[in-house]
């Protein structure tokens, strides 16, 4: 019986490395933030509907059905009229706290190289005045099964999400002014 229990152990043992090599992508996650001089009212103007996305520099293009209600949907022009699409619904909503949450329910992975994102979009208001603006989001990889491309894993991943939010937080800076500018 002893026998048996030494065997059963070791082979457990031995399983486990090739398990944990074997469990896929991970969830990868991205916060930024950005301060800008507006107050948050102001900036809840600008951002706060979900329908109109036109303060991103890469939309060309949205639109959507449902206003901000919950289950509301948009489809993101990239680019040109002809670009390519990103299709989202909205599933949180607060004009109380300044905050909407919302998944891509369709996108190439050429175009954003993930897959099961959701993202939140907030604004809080800033010691000493103006607005803090946070977007943050979770998302697996573009390629959902081991040794991804370069262009699908990770790294990619995470490029391009903090690429896309970094260009709408610069674009809401100089549409909205840095503090102390």
């Amino acid at each position: 019986m002893k026998r048996r229990a030494v065997l059963v152990t070791g082979l457990a043992i031995g399983l486990i490395p090739a398990l944990a090599l074997a469990h896929g992508p991970t969830r990868q996650k991205v916060t930024l933030t950005t301060e800008v001089a507006a107050d948050p009212a102001e900036v809840w103007e600008v951002v706060g509907n979900f329908q109109d996305m036109s303060w991103h520099p890469a939309v060309f293009s949205s639109t959507g059905e449902n206003g901000n209600d919950i289950d509301a949907t948009r489809v993101l022009t990239l680019g040109s009229a002809d670009g390519p699409t990103i299709s989202e619904i909205l599933y949180k909503y607060s004009p109380d706290k300044m905050s909407y949450s919302y998944r891509i329910t369709d996108v190439k992975v050429e175009v954003l190289p993930v897959t099961n994102y959701s993202s939140h979009l907030t604004v809080k208001p800033r010691d000493g005045g103006g607005a803090v603006i946070e977007w943050r989001g979770a998302f697996y990889r573009g390629y959902p099964n081991n040794d991804p491309p370069p262009e699908l894993n990770d790294d990619a991943a995470i490029a391009a999400v903090t690429g896309v939010y970094q260009a709408g937080l610069d674009a809401l800076v100089e549409k909205l002014g840095a503090p102390g500018s």
